[in-house]
């Protein structure tokens, strides 16, 4: 299976909302589209951004492939192990 983001053929993908379920939720509406992508993309997302600019910007695939920091973390994430777990950081 491979990942959205870093396009690795991980043994196991998470579903991760474009628009953040706490934002649909709330407003009784339908979730909104998903992305299929690894662990260690979906911890970096939720690591570097907070879900309101996740719904209010980052709410395509295309938008979040246009991100620097987190394009500097796939750049790296693409030369890892898919079986290894990966710790994500908050870059400075």
């Amino acid at each position: 299976m491979l990942c959205q983001l870093c396009d690795r053929d991980c043994p196991a993908l998470t579903v991760h909302h474009l628009i953040p379920r706490q934002h649909t939720k709330r407003k009784k509406q339908p979730p909104g589209p998903t992305i299929d992508i690894c662990a260690a993309c979906h911890k970096q997302i939720h690591t570097l951004f907070d879900n309101r600019h996740l719904a209010r910007e980052l709410n395509t695939l295309a938008a979040l492939k246009a991100q620097p920091q987190l394009m500097r973390f796939v750049a790296w994430v693409q030369r890892q192990d898919p079986n290894r777990k990966v710790r994500s950081y908050r870059s400075r």
